[in-house]
C-alpha cells in the first residue's frame, strides 16, 4: 500500500504521517508513508486544504478536522 501525506511539515502533518503509519502497522498492511511537501506535487490530488491523506493515489481526507487514528485505520481498512 503506498500512503502519501500533502503538506508542508506542520504539527498537524507530522502526526498524520505518524497516524498512519501506526494504522498500517497494527492491520499488518505493508504501507509505504511518504511525506510530500511540494505544493506542485499536490495538484493532481486536487487537494483543498492541508494535510492531506492519500492512500493508492486516491485523496481520502484533506484539512480539518485532522482524521484520528480510528478514522485512519478506517481509510486503510477500506483500501484494502
Amino acid at each position: 500500500m503506498n500512503i502519501k501525506i500533502l503538506g508542508i511539515g506542520c504539527a498537524n502533518c507530522i502526526n498524520l504521517a505518524a497516524e498512519a503509519t501506526q494504522a498500517a502497522a497494527e492491520l499488518g498492511v505493508e504501507a509505504e508513508v511518504t511525506k510530500i511537501t511540494d505544493p506542485t506535487d499536490w495538484f493532481p490530488y486536487n487537494l483543498d486544504a492541508t494535510p492531506g491523506l492519500v492512500i493508492d493515489e486516491v485523496l481520502v481526507a484533506s484539512g480539518k478536522p485532522i482524521p484520528t487514528l480510528d478514522q485512519v485505520r478506517e481509510l486503510v481498512r477500506a483500501a484494502m
